[in-house]
């Protein structure tokens, strides 16, 4: 994986489901042809990923692909827990042998996991699997070290973009049709929302790490980056001229433009519940915040959620991101290959098998809260996406046209990996400047970008 912001563009984002749902009978999982590992013996495997109990035809779903996976496997047991990746007790529990043999993590943590020699190198378990040379490498390459060993299988790989509410576009005067483009163009839409509506035009998050996130996306669109690398080291950059052209995007539409609510120190959960209930006009998310918004936040009015590519000021670029499955560094051999043949069946053969992602679609239509055929990134080449595509068409329930701007504008950029030292104390340190940009009118954003800047290095120099 290179450490500087990835200059390939990105394939055709194009729908595929999102969500973990059923894994039909799959010969290739567990017959030799397919085969991308040898177990040795009867394994029970801890996986982390199932989903919580809020998700009931989530839970189902997974339920029935552990069934499926076990009669296609029946030398492997699985376990599977609701238990979340937390970067503050994994190294404990992984010196403790509590951790899980499967974990999940946030694409923010792969390069830190790879460099402390923390997660598995899983290349050749996955290198025996048929399709694996088929995989998009840009969905690899955050999962991969300096010499090209990949120790992980991602789920549902996404870019970010600018998610917009059509209505408040109408009763604005604004073309639902037509979205913003630029940043400039996001200013002026989010003045209008804020001036004939009493929606906020344009949200920001701010806290839990997820301000500094926000800011990283928005430097990325505006032409920068937060960190620099010299050989092995890599430091921390907060201090650009884009990061600060990034600020005062946010400063002029939260002071001058008043464009941004009365409410500022929120996180993704207050956002997309204020989006679901119909008072903030846009905000920077991904076509998966749409189920966040439907389901866990009872949106009725789904049709008016819209969905654009990230508005350029410079960078043409956004940030890509994900989930992913790795295997802890202490897993023996046996368990390991196990490990692969579960994510490979469950995660990445029913975003290539269209008779798996059409079981799996139908499925989850039966549930009146699930989305089907949210788009992602795809796993695959075109046209393997094109066969899933039509495979699931039957049962797809997302307005799939309200997606086109962002299905059509996401190829023309740049896809950008979040930090790749130290993302979460980056964002962490970065969510004080956000905080105070929108709660302070004269904040010194020289003062708290070179704090920010300190205290990054020392948090990078200490972990």
């Amino acid at each position: 994986m290179t450490h500087h912001p990835t200059r390939r563009r990105a394939a055709r984002a194009t729908a595929a489901v999102t969500a973990l749902g059923l894994a039909a009978t799959l010969s290739a999982c567990g017959g030799s042809d397919d085969d991308p590992g040898a177990t040795a013996g009867p394994v029970t495997l801890r996986v982390q990923g199932m989903p919580p109990a809020t998700d009931a035809a989530g839970q189902e779903a997974f339920q029935a692909t552990v069934d499926e996976f076990e009669a296609a496997n029946p030398d492997i047991t699985i376990e599977a827990t609701t238990n979340e990746y937390d970067p503050l007790t994994f190294s404990a529990q992984l010196a403790g042998g509590s951790i899980e043999d499967v974990i999940r993590v946030p694409l923010t943590e792969p390069q830190g996991l790879i460099q402390r020699a923390q997660v598995a190198d899983l290349t050749e378990h996955l290198a025996a699997w048929p399709h694996y040379e088929e995989l998009n490498p840009q969905v690899l390459e955050p999962l991969s070290d300096d010499a090209g060993n990949v120790y992980g299988v991602p789920r549902s790989p996404f870019a970010m973009g600018l998610a917009y509410n059509r209505a408040l576009f109408e009763k604005a005067g604004l073309d639902p049709d037509d979205p913003p483009e630029t940043w400039d163009e996001v200013r002026a839409a989010a003045k209008a929302i804020a001036e004939k509506t009493d929606a906020a035009g344009f949200v920001h998050e701010s806290k839990d790490n997820q301000g500094g996130w926000q800011l990283t996306m928005l430097t990325y669109a505006f032409g920068g980056a937060l960190e620099s690398r010299d050989g092995d080291t890599v430091t921390p950059t907060l201090q650009t001229p884009e990061i600060k052209a990034a600020l005062d995007q946010l400063h002029e539409m939260r002071w001058t433009d008043d464009s941004m609510g009365s409410q500022q120190l929120l996180n993704q959960d207050d956002v997309v519940r204020d989006f679901a209930a119909g008072q903030v006009g846009m905000f920077m998310g991904t076509p998966g915040t749409y189920k966040l918004a439907k389901q866990n936040f009872g949106m009725k009015d789904t049709e008016n959620f819209g969905m654009a590519a990230m508005p350029r000021a410079g960078g043409d670029a956004t940030m890509s991101g994900g989930e992913v499955f790795m295997v802890p560094a202490n897993v023996d051999a046996a368990k390991q290959a196990a490990a692969v043949k579960w994510m490979l069946f469950a995660y990445a053969q029913p975003q290539y098998d269209p008779e798996v992602a059409a079981s799996q679609a139908e499925t989850l239509a039966k549930d009146p809260t699930a989305a089907v055929g949210v788009p992602t990134l795809p796993m695959f080449d075109a046209e393997h996406q094109a066969k899933i595509d039509a495979a699931i068409e039957p049962w797809v329930n997302v307005e799939l046209e309200h997606f086109t701007h962002y299905t059509e504008g996401t190829p023309q950029l740049t896809l950008q990996p979040e930090p790749t030292a130290g993302a979460q104390a980056i964002y962490a340190v970065l969510d004080t400047v956000v905080q105070a940009v929108l709660t302070e009118e004269d904040a010194d954003v020289d003062a708290l970008l070179a704090e920010a800047q300190a205290q990054a290095e020392a948090q990078l120099a200490s972990s």
